[in-house]
């Protein structure tokens, strides 16, 4: 078995390992808000670690993919927010077993998460997520299946392929994916730095190691850049990503469906101030936002 067939396989057996009962609910949940073009759900994320008795208190992470976005949304105004500049990121929760399961689950086409991965793609959000460990919850084929671990597979292979080079002869994978993820973050807006970078690998050590010998075996059948060259595409990653954040940040404001319920949650949570809104209120969350701020800052819930 060649190198790349070896990781496929390791990243293939990974998406087939089942999940927990509340997140295949929560994916059928989502599959049916979008019942035309669905091609398959992933479950990613930290949640992704969490025993089953945590669920109901976190909010889960999907991916939904589709053949295309007319079909997926029957919405003109969606359907072009997110092929501008995918994904479109949705907040649902749904009542499960007396309680209530939360999540927020991005839209993207098949082919816009194969793109995502490529290696010289500079936007890093796709495969920096999908090189670490998802769950292929449903799929409608095994044709679609086996793309879907191409793409994570590539996304592996292009998380270490853009830092191998930087690094010494002798690094460790360790070393290796804390670089990765470090370099990942500076091109995001997030505030991770060395310590979450550090924690992210050993959450997961064994099988970033057990999937760094194929991946780099297959990186070196073909030449890598300079490092000189890794660490200018790294700086242009860094701007581009910023710029592609703050625009989809703003984008969110428009189409990020649920999000009210969503923060307010998080309030709650945090705080533990319950605020209740009106249907106009999450229809126009840009012109309710400073009368919600103003009504959770008067009950406490932040100063």
């Amino acid at each position: 078995m060649d190198s790349r067939a070896a990781l496929q396989g390791l990243v293939a057996a990974e998406l087939k390992q089942p999940v927990a009962p509340p997140v295949i609910a929560m994916a059928e949940a989502v599959r049916a808000r979008h019942p035309q073009g669905t091609l398959a759900v992933l479950f990613y994320g930290s949640c992704l670690r969490k025993p089953e008795t945590l669920l109901a208190d976190s909010v889960l992470d999907f991916y939904l993919l589709v053949e295309n976005y007319t079909a997926a949304y029957g919405a003109a105004l969606l359907a072009f927010a997110n092929k501008l500049l995918p994904p479109n990121v949705f907040y649902l929760e749904v009542p499960h077993e007396g309680g209530t399961l939360r999540c927020k689950y991005a839209v993207l086409s098949l082919d816009d998460f194969l793109a995502g991965t490529a290696r010289r793609t500079l936007n890093v959000s796709i495969w920096a997520r999908f090189s670490q460990q998802a769950r292929l919850v449903w799929c409608r084929d095994a044709e679609i299946a086996a793309r879907v671990a191409e793409g994570c597979t590539e996304a592996v292979l292009t998380m270490l392929g853009n830092v191998v080079q930087l690094l010494p002869a002798e690094a460790t994978a360790d070393q290796l994916w804390q670089r990765a993820f470090l370099e990942t973050y500076a091109a995001e807006l997030r505030s991770e730095g060395a310590e979450r970078a550090a924690e992210l690998v050993a959450l997961d050590v064994d099988r970033f190691r057990r999937v760094t010998g194929p991946a780099l075996a297959e990186l070196h059948t073909t030449p890598l850049e300079d490092a000189a060259h890794c660490a200018a595409t790294w700086r242009r990653r860094r701007r581009v990503g910023k710029l592609l954040n703050l625009a989809r940040l703003a984008k969110a404001a428009f189409t990020f469906q649920g999000g009210v319920d969503y923060v307010l949650w998080k309030v709650r949570r945090h705080s533990g101030v319950e605020l209740q809104v009106t249907d106009w209120q999450r229809r126009h969350p840009i012109l309710s936002a400073p009368v919600l701020a103003w009504r959770l800052y008067r009950r406490g819930a932040f100063r």
